[in-house]
């Protein structure tokens, strides 16, 4: 492929997120607690209150992450300075470290798991939406070298240790792989409940980050009887996983799940309902049967699927202009990515609404959980593509 120049990056303008279409403003702070690998580090989406001039965040965090998605997408380091220029400076529309809202009844909490080779930035879009209708969102990034790139700070004062994106090893089987890897990915699921749980029964929790932001803030603010799993891929196996290993977890919702990492031996341990959110591209027919014997075993599971959508399309790079997308990622799907997000947002809220038990208006978009809708259909549309 031929290089691509900063000139021809920039053509279409620069990455523009929306903004969360819910009632309430969202706020934004990122959370690492731990010096080893066995902490965590996410990032929180959640209801703040308003204040005029309030910071964004920006969206690749630091300039490593840039080198980390050069090497996943396009294979080659060197394109970081060309990706550094062409989104280092993009902005997440959302108020960085703003007070969080408070909210007697508490809210609810989602635990989002990323895909392969993204970190917990690359989902603020259908976080934001998420956090604008009023849950708190919590977007890990994962430790297991699935992440493009992600970092600790240990102990000693100022120092950071980077763990980076890891292919399958010669001579190594994938599944073995990657099935090692999403136990950790889920463990780390069912760890950052335990933080919730922690900051709700203490409310002190030492942010190593420094943000300002204070975690106890969420104390009263919680209602951690209502907590779901989610992720997009690598990330949507992660939180069928996270549903065996924690009880707490009430349902998940898995976008384009990548069911392949996950043994034969737990689909009859799977006890919550799960939302299969799919684009067209993506699944095959053995990926499809495997969330059916998940749907044959709980009626409140359900998979649909988006027509006119392919993998990243339930990604933040959705929103890249065309040039750009292209050349990273090839062809995109024809379905609006503005219209992407909303029948994804719309058809969790609705499902969250009905398995968390909420007293919101969410129960308006309850067709999209039976395919019904404009590009929409149930189940998967194999072999008819209209891409």
């Amino acid at each position: 492929t031929d290089p691509v120049s900063p000139a021809r990056l920039s053509m279409g303008g620069m990455l523009a997120l929306p903004r969360g279409q819910g009632p309430h403003q969202v706020g934004c702070t990122d959370v690492m607690v731990g010096h080893t690998r066995q902490g965590l580090f996410l990032r929180l989406f959640y209801p703040c209150l308003p204040r005029a001039g309030a910071a964004q965040p920006l969206w690749i965090p630091r300039s490593e992450y840039c080198g980390g998605l050069a090497d996943v997408t396009l294979g080659h380091r060197w394109c970081s300075a060309l990706l550094s220029i062409a989104i280092g400076s993009c902005k997440v529309p959302v108020s960085w470290n703003e007070p969080l809202k408070p909210c007697s009844s508490g809210y609810p909490l989602i635990i989002f798991s990323h895909g392969l080779g993204a970190f917990r930035t690359l989902y603020s879009s259908i976080c934001t939406e998420l956090a604008s209708w009023g849950f708190v969102v919590a977007a890990l990034e994962h430790r297991d070298h699935s992440a493009a790139t992600t970092y600790f700070c240990t102990a000693e004062a100022g120092t950071e240790e980077w763990i980076p994106f890891q292919r399958v090893p010669q001579g190594q089987k994938e599944f073995y792989f990657r099935n090692k890897q999403v136990h950790q990915r889920a463990q780390e699921c069912v760890r950052a409940l335990r933080l919730f749980q922690g900051i709700a029964g203490s409310g002190s929790l030492p942010n190593i980050l420094h943000q300002g932001w204070d975690l106890s803030m969420l104390k009263d603010n919680l209602d951690l009887t209502k907590v779901a799993v989610m992720g997009h891929s690598f990330g949507g196996v992660t939180a069928v996983l996270a549903l065996v290993k924690e009880p707490s977890f009430r349902c998940a919702v898995a976008l384009d799940a990548w069911m392949f990492p996950l043994e034969n031996l737990l689909y009859p341990e799977v006890p919550k309902p799960v939302l299969f959110i799919n684009t067209e591209k993506f699944q095959t027919p053995e990926s499809i049967a495997k969330m059916k014997r998940l749907s044959s075993r709980n009626s409140q599971t359900r998979i649909v699927t988006m027509l006119g959508t392919m993998h990243e399309d339930q990604t933040d790079f959705a929103f890249l202009p065309g040039k750009l997308f292209s050349h990273v990622f090839g062809r995109r799907g024809t379905l609006d990515p503005h219209k992407a997000l909303a029948i994804t947002s719309r058809a969790a809220l609705a499902f969250l609404q009905r398995h968390l038990k909420l007293e919101e208006e969410f129960g308006q978009w309850d067709e999209l959980l039976e395919g019904v809708g404009d590009s929409v259909v149930p189940e998967a549309p194999l072999g008819r593509s209209r891409l």
